[in-house]
C-alpha cells in the first residue's frame, strides 16, 4: 500500500472531525479536492465514493421522484393508417390467488417484489414504481378497461396475455377470463402459453419446482379445448382471419409438430377453423415450419449478448453480484438483423431489470431510454418491416407490465407517460427537424441580462427564447425582454444546479419539440473572480455578436456532423482542467455509459456555446434526477454541474458528432496560446 493510500483515511477522519457547519465543510472539501485531486486513491473493485466511503453515502434521490424527461399524459392523434400492429406481452399476475398465498405468504402479488427492490449501483433505477394506474389489483375490472384504453390511445393494437396451464390446472386466469367476459373492452388479444415449469426462482428451470408441466397428447387436447373460448372471441387477434396462439417454449413439448397438428385438427372439427401458431424465440431459434408452426416471434432481451458493464458501476451494495449489460447494444444488434426467409414477427423491448426478483443478483440492461426505444421501434416498423407482407406486419413488445423485470410501458413515477408516448411517436416517420434557432438563457444576475438580450436582438434571428430564472425574478425578466423588443418564454426554476440543470430541462423540452440547434447563454459574472464580466463579454462577442450568430447557425444547417461550437480560446482539454471534479467525472462517465474517458475530451469553458440537441442525447437519455444536483452552497468546483460542463463535449463525440471553436467553424484564425486566463490548470 502506498503512503498516499495509508495517509488518506487518517486525513479523511480528521476532516470529518472538524467542527464546521455543513455549508463550510462542503466549500472546504471542494477547495481541497481542487488542489489535491490526485490524493484521492483510485476506487477498488466495487467502486466507492470520492472520500472512500461506501458509495451509498451519495444516494440522494427518491424512487418516486420525477426525472428530467418526465412526460405527463398528452392527447395526440395516431396516424390515420397504422404501419403495423403492435402487440404487447401482458402479465396477469397482479392479484392474489391461493397458490401465491401458499408459496410466498398470504396476500402476495408481484407488487411485493417490485417495492422491495433497491438500487445496487449509482444510476440503477430501483424500485420502479407505478404512476397513473397505481398498485392495481386485476380483480378490479376497471383496471383492465383503463389499461386497454391507454394502450389503444398510444398505438398498441393488442395484448398478448401469458397463459399458465398445468395439466388441467390454470394459474392467474381470472383476469383473462374477466377480460373475455367484458364486451366493453375493444382491444384485441391473443394467448401465449407459458409452458415452462413454475419455479421458485421465476426462471422456469427445473430447480425447486412449485408446479410442473406434464405434457402429453391428452393434455394437448385438454388445453386447446380450454382456450377455445378465447380463440372464438370476436376480439381474438387474427392473421389472415386465423386466431393467433403462441407457445413460449415449443422445445419443451415432446413433439411440437404433433401438438400443433392435434390443435389444428381439433379447431377445424369444433368450428374455430384454421389457427395461426407462433412460438417465442426466447431460448431457441428454429425455422417455425420445421416444427409445424406458422411463425416465430422475437423476444428481446433473449437471444442477444451485449457487452458487460458490471465492472464499471459505482456500487451502492458492495455485495452486488448481478450482471449489468448495455441495452443500447441490444437494441442496435436486433434492429440491424435482417428478417429471415421464414415468417418472423420482430420484437422490441423498453428495458430489462429483474433485480426485484433476484435481490443483489439481477440481470440489468442499463441505458434504456424512451427515445432509444422509440428509435428502435420506429426503425423496426418503417425499415425492418418495409418488405414484409401486409399480413405479417406485427411487432411484439416485451412488455406492457412486467414490473418485476423492468420491462414496462405503463406510466411510472420517474418518467410518467414517456414510454407510451415514445410508442405512439414511433408509428410515424421521424419528423423533419425544426430549424428555428433556439436560445436558452439562465438569468441569475439580472444586472447583466440586458447585455445578453441586447446581443440577441442585434443578431436579428427569429429566435425561440427560453429564459430560466428564480421565481421572484420572473416579472423582472419579462420586463427586460419587453424593453429589448423581444418575446420569450420565462420559466421559474429552483436555485439548484447553476445554469446546467435548467439547461438540461430546456434542452429536453426543445428536443421533444424537434428543435435542431440551441445556443446556451447565461448572465455569467463569476463573482469570485475580478475578471468575471470580461469573461462573459468575451464569450458573447465570439458566439453571438458581429454577425456571428447567423453565420454559426447557418454552419449547423450546412454540416449535419457539427455537434458543438465553443468560443475560440475557450474550447479546452478536460484533462487540463479537472480540478476537484475527478471523482465526479468518473462517476458521470459510468452513469452516462460513455465509451471514451471524459478526460480525453474537450469542453466549453464558461458553459456557453452552440449545441446540436442530438449531441446532448447521451446526457438527456440518462434522465437524471433534479436531486442528483447538490444544494447550493456557493461551491466553486466539484459539483455535478461542474462535471457535466466538462462532459458535454464527450457526449457530442459519443453521438458521433464533432466539436470545433467558433473561429474554426467560420474559417477564421483560431486562438490556442496554451494558456487560459479565466481558470487555473489542474
Amino acid at each position: 500500500m502506498s503512503l498516499r493510500q495509508t495517509l488518506y483515511p487518517l486525513l479523511r477522519a480528521a476532516f470529518r472531525a472538524l467542527p464546521l457547519p455543513q455549508a463550510q465543510r462542503d466549500r472546504l472539501r471542494a477547495r481541497l479536492l481542487a488542489r489535491h485531486a490526485d490524493w484521492v486513491p483510485p476506487p477498488p473493485r466495487g467502486q466507492r465514493d470520492a472520500e472512500g466511503a461506501p458509495a451509498n453515502a451519495q444516494l440522494r434521490w427518491r424512487a418516486d421522484e420525477a426525472a428530467i424527461g418526465y412526460r405527463p399524459q398528452l392527447s395526440q392523434a395516431l396516424p390515420s393508417t397504422l404501419p403495423a400492429t403492435l402487440v404487447a406481452f401482458y402479465l396477469p399476475q397482479f392479484h392474489t390467488f391461493p397458490e401465491n398465498d401458499a408459496w410466498w405468504g398470504k396476500g402476495f402479488t408481484e407488487w411485493r417484489n417490485v417495492t422491495r427492490a433497491l438500487p445496487q449501483f449509482e444510476g440503477h433505477v430501483q424500485p420502479r414504481l407505478p404512476a397513473d394506474l397505481g398498485f392495481y389489483d386485476l380483480r378490479n375490472r376497471q383496471v383492465m378497461r383503463d389499461q386497454a384504453q391507454l394502450a389503444a390511445e398510444h398505438g398498441i393494437g393488442a395484448f398478448c396475455f401469458y397463459f399458465y396451464w398445468f395439466s388441467g390446472r390454470t394459474l392467474m386466469e381470472d383476469p383473462v377470463r374477466q377480460w373475455l367476459a367484458d364486451d366493453s373492452i375493444e382491444l384485441p388479444f391473443c394467448l401465449c402459453w407459458a409452458n415452462e415449469n413454475w419455479a421458485r426462482r421465476w426462471d422456469g428451470r427445473d430447480e425447486d419446482i412449485l408446479i410442473g408441466q406434464q405434457h402429453s397428447a391428452e393434455d394437448d387436447l385438454a388445453f386447446i379445448a380450454h382456450v377455445a373460448p378465447y380463440l372464438r372471441d370476436r376480439r381474438a387477434l387474427k392473421v389472415d382471419g386465423r386466431p393467433m396462439l403462441l407457445v413460449y417454449r415449443p422445445n419443451l413439448l415432446p413433439d411440437a409438430r404433433a401438438t400443433g397438428e392435434r390443435w389444428r385438427r381439433w379447431c377445424r372439427d369444433h368450428g374455430i377453423g384454421e389457427i395461426h401458431l407462433a412460438y417465442v424465440q426466447g431460448f431457441e431459434r428454429p425455422d417455425p415450419r420445421d416444427i409445424g408452426f406458422d411463425a416465430a416471434i422475437e423476444f428481446p432481451p433473449n437471444m442477444s449478448n451485449p457487452g458487460s458493464l458490471s465492472a464499471q458501476q459505482w456500487l451502492l451494495n458492495p455485495e452486488f453480484h448481478g450482471d449489468v449489460r448495455d441495452w443500447r447494444e441490444l437494441a442496435a444488434d436486433i434492429a440491424a438483423r435482417p428478417l429471415p426467409d421464414y415468417p418472423l414477427y420482430p420484437g422490441v423491448n423498453p428495458g430489462w431489470d429483474n433485480e426485484a426478483r433476484r435481490s443483489g443478483r439481477g440481470r440489468v440492461y442499463l441505458h434504456a431510454s424512451p427515445r432509444g426505444y422509440r428509435d428502435w421501434l420506429r426503425s423496426t416498423v418503417h425499415e425492418r418491416l418495409s418488405t414484409a407482407a401486409q399480413n405479417q406486419r406485427l411487432v411484439f413488445i416485451n412488455a406492457w407490465n412486467e414490473w418485476a423485470e423492468g420491462a414496462v410501458l405503463e406510466p411510472d413515477a420517474r418518467l410518467g407517460h414517456a414510454w407510451l408516448q415514445a410508442t405512439r411517436e414511433a408509428l410515424s416517420p421521424a419528423p423533419a427537424g425544426n430549424r428555428q434557432p433556439a436560445v436558452h438563457i439562465h438569468a441569475w444576475y439580472l444586472e447583466t441580462l440586458p447585455e445578453v438580450l441586447g446581443a440577441l436582438r442585434e443578431a436579428s434571428l427569429p429566435w425561440r427564447i427560453i429564459v430560466t430564472t428564480p421565481a421572484h425574478q420572473v416579472e423582472a425578466v419579462q420586463q427586460a425582454l419587453s424593453a429589448q423588443g423581444l418575446q420569450g418564454e420565462v420559466s421559474a426554476v429552483e436555485n439548484r444546479g447553476r445554469d446546467i440543470l435548467p439547461f438540461l430541462e430546456v434542452a429536453e423540452r426543445l428536443l421533444q419539440d424537434h428543435h435542431d440547434v440551441v445556443l446556451k447563454l447565461h448572465t455569467k459574472r463569476s463573482t469570485h473572480r475580478a475578471d468575471g464580466d470580461q469573461w462573459r463579454q468575451e464569450l458573447l462577442q465570439r458566439l453571438v455578436q458581429g454577425g456571428r450568430a447567423a453565420r454559426l447557425h447557418a454552419a449547423f444547417q450546412a454540416d449535419p456532423a457539427l455537434g458543438m461550437v465553443a468560443a475560440e480560446g475557450h474550447l479546452l482539454p478536460v484533462s487540463g482542467f479537472v480540478g476537484g471534479n475527478g471523482p465526479a467525472l468518473a462517476r458521470l462517465q459510468a452513469r452516462l455509459g460513455l465509451r471514451q474517458p471524459l478526460q480525453a475530451s474537450r469542453f466549453a469553458a464558461g458553459s456557453m456555446g452552440w449545441w446540436r440537441l442530438r449531441a446532448l442525447r447521451p446526457l438527456l437519455d440518462a434522465h437524471l434526477y433534479r436531486s442528483d444536483f447538490e444544494a447550493e452552497h456557493g461551491q466553486i468546483d466539484g459539483t455535478l454541474a461542474h462535471a457535466i460542463e466538462r462532459a458535454l463535449g464527450a457526449c457530442c463525440e459519443q453521438a458521433g458528432l464533432r466539436m470545433v471553436s467558433a473561429a474554426a467553424c467560420l474559417g477564421e484564425p483560431d486562438i490556442d496560446d496554451g494558456d487560459y486566463a479565466y481558470a487555473r490548470r489542474s
